[in-house]
């Protein structure tokens, strides 16, 4: 199964555990466009709508592109009552829309699953001139005070996920590799910002965080069974309470 589809399977688990995005963040997104009502929205991938609203309440023609047909229906029902939106249950790859149309063009945590060579030039191509890309992800990292449960459950992914020799990637080096692969492909006037939230989950709370990421739907059973067990079992050790720290970032830049 393509991995893009497991986000497919459970649309209400997903809008329920998928972090939202913080006011600030979509501020700064209007300032930078300084774009006004009426102007033409392009969200690529957009899930349950966790980043969606602020776009519509501005008074942006919101048109969405949705690969999973259970999530497009799902933002469908969910956005049904304003006038400004659409969506396209397709992936972007083959969503056809005028070149030169759109005047922002977002994505929240979904860029990554289109290739870059050919993402980034069908942003570029469907932009207008001086038209704005504002691509951001949460990453999800566990607070410092509960750093020893962190440990004991990331011995139990290691029981589970052998560990592989793959480098992992320091947040300075993510942050430079997207920024120049924008400026790469030739937009301009690149900023990053950076913002913080934190939330709390019980043990079965996060075992419902943890169903709305690809490779955990993509478990085999009974592994699964037994490695969500251990999970729960261990945060409800620890006083039932697991507390994550999101780091957002944003990328905006023009054509």
């Amino acid at each position: 199964m393509d991995k893009r589809l497991t986000f497919n399977e459970d649309a209400s688990n997903y809008d329920k555990w998928r972090p939202t995005y913080c006011e600030e963040l979509f501020e700064d997104i209007f300032q930078y466009s300084g774009l006004s009502k009426g102007k033409n929205a392009l969200e690529v991938g957009i899930g349950t709508g966790q980043a969606t609203t602020p776009f519509l309440n501005a008074g942006y023609n919101v048109t969405a592109v949705e690969l999973g047909n259970n999530l497009a229906q799902f933002s469908k029902e969910k956005f049904k009552e304003y006038k400004n939106f659409n969506i396209y249950n397709t992936s972007f790859e083959a969503f056809q829309c005028e070149d030169n149309s759109i005047d922002i063009l977002y994505s929240a945590t979904a860029f990554h699953w289109i290739a870059e060579d050919i993402g980034y030039p069908k942003v570029l191509r469907l932009l207008k001139d001086n038209g704005t890309i504002a691509l951001f992800w949460n990453k999800p990292s566990p607070a410092d005070e509960d750093y020893s449960l962190h440990l004991e459950i990331q011995k139990i992914y290691e029981k589970y996920w052998p560990a592989t020799d793959k480098l992992l990637e320091s947040n300075s080096e993510r942050y430079k590799r997207i920024s120049e692969t924008i400026k790469a492909h030739g937009f301009k006037d690149l900023e990053v910002k950076l913002y913080h939230k934190i939330r709390k989950f019980s043990a079965e709370e996060y075992i419902c965080l943890l169903n709305t990421y690809s490779d955990h739907r993509t478990m085999l059973q009974p592994t699964k069974q037994l490695f969500e067990n251990e999970i729960k079992d261990t945060i409800k050790r620890n006083g039932d309470l697991f507390n994550i720290h999101d780091t957002i970032e944003l990328y905006l830049a023009r054509k």
